[in-house]
């Protein structure tokens, strides 16, 4: 296989950055391309984020919950009615 030189740098450093060699990853983007549809859209997915937790899966509920931390509601205040006057007829 032939690549110009921009396209074997970026492959050089985008294995580099994974530890892996060239020949890895070239399978891997071949394998990712050629695999077929997965049933389900969500599972589709795996794989597509780079730099996740390797632990993601079984500690999900700690990560969600470091990540959104909700604020307490702000204090709820009874507005005081103003006394209206009585309206007679």
């Amino acid at each position: 296989m032939y690549l110009d030189g921009e396209d074997l740098d970026r492959l050089e450093a985008w294995a580099r950055r994974r530890g892996w060699t060239k020949s890895q990853a070239v399978r891997v983007a071949i394998r990712a391309l050629t695999r077929s549809a997965a049933g389900d859209p969500l599972l589709e997915l795996s794989g597509d984020i780079d730099g996740l937790p390797e632990d993601l899966s079984r500690s999900f509920d700690r990560y969600v919950n470091e990540t959104f931390v909700a604020e307490p509601p702000a204090p709820y205040r009874a507005r005081r009615r103003r006394a209206s006057s009585t309206v007679r007829r």
